[in-house]
Parts: structure tokens; C-alpha cells; sequence
């Protein structure tokens, strides 16, 4: 006699998908550093972006939603999109300004905004969503122009700022959220 024991919150295929997009970090970067972006390097790049699209996408059409991919998606995002973008500065292709700025407004809001977060007092914007869209599609973009089309770069790096303007709006309006959450209700 077998019973129906309810499925444990992180055993879902979308924080599978997530897991993996986690683990193909590494050779993302390895590929991009060594002899810089080729075609194997974009493809797997792209394999690796596409991941953040489907296991969201999965969560919704299953069912699947969790606690833990509710953490677990967000810091995937922030360490691969970390990751590659200081590989792409390594290269040359990313400007090291813009890699700072990323870097404080992850750290700042990691600091300021994950316990927030990590309580369930603040969500995933929409805006959100739009900036790691328009971050790892300019990500994907520099290291396909890279590859193929050398000529498209300083359009790239353009739209890579505006991810990078986004990146900022966004960090603030999660640390405001954050404290806004923490702050204890004004007297009446």
C-alpha cells in the first residue's frame, strides 16, 4: 500500500533546470575566457540564458512553483550573470565601468534587500524580470557579436548600458521595497 506524500518543496523539474543553469556556469566562462567568444562558447551561452525562460515558464505550466525556486532562481541569475559578465571584462569586450556598477548594486542589494527576500516581504518585479532580460540579452548579444558580427559591438555596449541603467532602478526600488517591509508600522 503505497500513500500520496505530498512532493518536498524543492523537488520540482523547474529547480532541477535551475540547478543545471547553476552548474553550466563554469564552462560558459571557461569557454568565453579561452580564446575568447567562438561559436561553441554563444551556443552554450545561450543554452545557459534560455534556462531562466523555461524553468519559469515550466513552474507556471506545471504547477511547480516553490519557496525554493523562489530563492534559488534569483541568486542562480546573479551569480551566472556575475560570472560571465567579469569573464567578458576579462576579454575586453565588456567595459570594466559598467562591471562595477553591476557588482555594487548586487552587493548592496544583497545586502540590504535578501532578508527581505529571503522572508517572502518582497518579490520579483516586473521590472526586475525586464532588467535580467535586457542584461542577458546584451550579454548574449556582446559575445555573438564577438563571434560573428564585430562590426554590431559599440550597439551592443549601448544596449548593455541600458541593462546596466535598469540594473540600477531596479537594485533601488528592491532595497526600498525592502525597507519599506522592515520598517515598523508609523504610529496613528
Amino acid at each position: 500500500m503505497t500513500r500520496d506524500r505530498p512532493r518536498p518543496d524543492w523537488a520540482t523539474i523547474p529547480n532541477l533546470i535551475t540547478v543545471v543553469r547553476m552548474v553550466l556556469i563554469g564552462p560558459v566562462c571557461w569557454l568565453l575566457y579561452d580564446g575568447g567568444p567562438d561559436p561553441l562558447s554563444v551556443i552554450l551561452l545561450l543554452v545557459w540564458a534560455s534556462t531562466d525562460w523555461v524553468d519559469g515558464l515550466l513552474a507556471r505550466v506545471l504547477d511547480q512553483t516553490s519557496r525554493t525556486g523562489a530563492i534559488i532562481d534569483p541568486i542562480a541569475d546573479r551569480l551566472g550573470l556575475g560570472a560571465i559578465v567579469l569573464t567578458l571584462a576579462l576579454t575586453g569586450l565588456l567595459p570594466w565601468a559598467a562591471l562595477i556598477v553591476i557588482f555594487v548594486v548586487d552587493l548592496a542589494t544583497t545586502v540590504l534587500a535578501s532578508r527581505a527576500a529571503l522572508g517572502g516581504r518582497i518579490g520579483v518585479s516586473a521590472l526586475g524580470k525586464i532588467r535580467t532580460f535586457v542584461l542577458m540579452a546584451a550579454v548574449f548579444l556582446l559575445a555573438t557579436a564577438a563571434a560573428w558580427f564585430p562590426a554590431a559591438l559599440p550597439a551592443v555596449q549601448a544596449f548593455l548600458w541600458l541593462g546596466v541603467l535598469l540594473h540600477v532602478i531596479t537594485g533601488v526600488g528592491y532595497v526600498r521595497g525592502a525597507l519599506a517591509a522592515g520598517a515598523p508600522p508609523s504610529p496613528r
